[in-house]
């Protein structure tokens, strides 16, 4: 029995591998962010633009869920595309617990090997040290979150909601519409779901789910209407590059120009620190929607280089999400540790390699797995596939 380690052996054709590929760098750069000390995280979204890495895996989440699951809908009505929804939101929470106990045993040994309780306050672990049994059940109840365990939680909700919108998958304009007022009300009134400390989701799912169905309705557009080139669109592209590094410079004024000895102006300062993570604020909607576009107006269905050898490591990572999601918050820490030991150039350059190389190979895994462990030629894929939606 033999794996086939080549990614480029393992990529399902058929589909747009854009799409893949841009989550699999969302989700590389989601390894690189919760690796702290990682000097190349000063170079990811999060320190350029208003959004980072999370606002792309929703978007391209939604995306994928609207291909799969609403052709599934339509072919086969709502009450089998729903049940399909619900079957994937059980796997996302098994998931989720796993890599809650898996990652609790992992920081708890750690800080008592190394005497670093900070590592509990810092992931925020500390009440399970306290009430174990407590913030077990509370952990089953998805009230209980720690650092890094927040982002599937808030995918569970959304993909929950996604059932029963699944209904209005024939007409996005409602749908969008209903999704943009539950936006709405997220930010405007708190709208939120309760935590075990008395605040809200640090992800508010409610908020984040109209990024999801904006990538759901994407998806159920015409492709001829998708891919439009219109005349002007280079001059569209141009003005959005513009406004990206005029953001870029601004946002590294306000977060890197103090330690230099140059204060922000107070007014400018005082607006980026308003812009929050947790409700999705406008301003992070925007950015993540202007990139995207000029990524897919940048780069053609038919870009050779996208399918090439080069970009398929990536796109094998973004056609196994999930298990790529979880290795990497998994490594992350891993990362720390090795950081902390030396944070040499490097080691700096050990860890991100060797990240990136074992995130590669759980997507290689979990493709082969996925096969039931037999190499497929090229030519013996299927002609379309219906794509990962985590």
């Amino acid at each position: 029995m033999t794996v086939p380690l080549p990614p480029e052996s393992l990529v399902r054709q058929g589909r747009d591998l854009r799409v893949d590929l841009l989550r699999g760098i969302a989700l590389w750069l989601i390894f690189v962010d919760h690796t702290p000390g990682n000097l190349l995280g000063w170079v990811t979204l999060r320190n350029l633009a208003f959004c980072d890495a999370t606002e792309f895996f929703v978007l391209l989440a939604g995306y994928g869920a609207g291909l799969a699951y609403g052709g599934m809908a339509e072919r086969e009505g709502w009450a089998i595309a729903a049940a399909r929804v619900l079957g994937r939101v059980f796997t996302l929470y098994v998931s989720h617990i796993f890599l809650f106990v898996l990652l609790t045993a992992q920081v708890g040994f750690s800080a008592a090997a190394l005497e670093q309780t900070t590592y509990l306050d810092e992931l925020m672990l500390d009440p399970f040290a306290n009430e174990p049994y407590r913030a077990m059940l509370e952990a089953l109840l998805l009230r209980y979150q720690p650092a890094f365990l927040d982002i599937l939680p808030m995918y569970i909700v959304m993909l929950a909601l996604f059932a029963p919108a699944l209904a209005l998958v024939g007409r996005p304009g409602v749908l969008l519409l209903l999704s943009a007022a539950l936006y709405v009300a997220a930010r405007a009134f708190g709208l939120t779901l309760p935590s075990w400390t008395g605040s809200g989701w640090h992800f508010n799912p409610f908020a984040w789910q109209f990024l999801f169905v904006i990538g759901v309705v994407l998806a159920r557009l015409p492709s001829e209407l998708l891919g439009r080139r219109f005349p002007w669109r280079w001059w569209i592209a141009a003005l959005v590059v513009v406004v990206l590094a005029g953001i870029a410079v601004a946002l590294n004024l306000v977060w890197h120009a103090p330690a230099l000895g140059f204060e922000p102006p107070a007014l400018l300062a005082d607006a980026f620190w308003r812009v929050d993570k947790t409700s999705l604020h406008p301003a992070r909607l925007v950015s993540a929607l202007m990139i995207v576009w000029l990524l897919v107006h940048l780069v053609p269905p038919t870009a050779r280089w996208v399918g090439g050898r080069g970009a398929a490591p990536f796109v094998l990572m973004g056609q196994q999400g999930l298990a790529v999601f979880c290795a990497g918050i998994f490594l992350s820490f891993l990362g720390r540790l090795a950081i902390e030991a030396s944070s040499g150039l490097p080691m700096q350059l050990a860890v991100n390699f060797a990240g990136l190389g074992a995130l590669i190979l759980v997507a290689a895994i979990s493709a082969w797995y996925g096969r039931g462990g037999r190499r497929r030629t090229p030519a013996s894929l299927p002609s379309a596939t219906p794509p990962a939606t985590a």
